[in-house]
């Protein structure tokens, strides 16, 4: 999807300044979230890609406006009521109004949490022999979804070569769509600095992307 969330190679946004001894959260409440979004996860109505297409869709003065947890918040939230997990007016007012209606829903003690919350593979079988190769030119497709795809947009259009290959994985453009799976085989791929910003480009810099097989060409 192209949108503000797309930053990479971006100009505009100033220096990356990291922070000195940054804390793993900076308030108690951006933990509470990332144990909210985990417990979520345990119940199977979203999957990670449905989740970050979830970040994607917020409103651009929301994202860019929002800390690193908060976007998960309000992605949380909105995914919760579209799933029909709680009302709108449950949400707003931080209490239920109906039953659950999930009647095999068990709780689950601290004792549970790294059992309920391990993240699974999302490794598949391969449909099919890979088609490119380690050492294979490629390029990068020039697409411009409206949903959502993990090719950022600065690689698009270009050539790389294949360093390595990861077998077949869920592919997350046909799942966010709701076309299932559709296992495809994912890559790194390798590009150097000046084929993606031009002669002006430190040229001892390489920038390595995985991307799904769908997503590239024979260069």
């Amino acid at each position: 999807m192209d949108g503000v969330h797309d930053m990479g190679g971006m100009d505009g946004f100033g220096k990356v300044e990291p922070e000195r001894d940054e804390p793993v959260f900076h308030a108690r409440w951006e933990g509470r979230v990332v144990a909210m979004t985990r417990a979520m996860a345990t119940l199977g109505h979203w999957n990670i890609d449905v989740g970050r297409y979830g970040i994607e869709v917020l409103p651009p003065h929301v994202y860019l406006s929002s800390s690193y947890y908060r976007r998960w918040f309000l992605r949380t939230a909105d995914l919760i009521v579209q799933r029909g997990l709680v009302g709108a007016d449950e949400l707003a007012a931080g209490r239920a109004f109906r039953a659950d209606e999930e009647k095999g829903r068990k709780k689950f003690s601290l004792a549970d949490v790294e059992r309920v919350t391990r993240r699974g593979s999302f490794g598949r079988t391969a449909p099919a022999p890979a088609r490119f190769r380690i050492g294979d030119r490629v390029r990068a497709i020039n697409i411009h979804p409206r949903s959502h795809t993990r090719l950022p947009r600065y690689v698009r259009g270009h050539v790389g070569v294949v360093e390595r290959l990861h077998g077949a994985h869920v592919f997350p453009d046909a799942y966010v769509a709701g076309k299932g799976e559709d296992p495809q085989w994912l890559y790194t791929v390798c590009f150097e600095s000046r084929e993606l910003w031009g002669p002006d480009a430190d040229p001892t810099v390489k920038i390595s992307v995985d991307a799904f097989e769908p997503y590239l060409e024979r260069a």
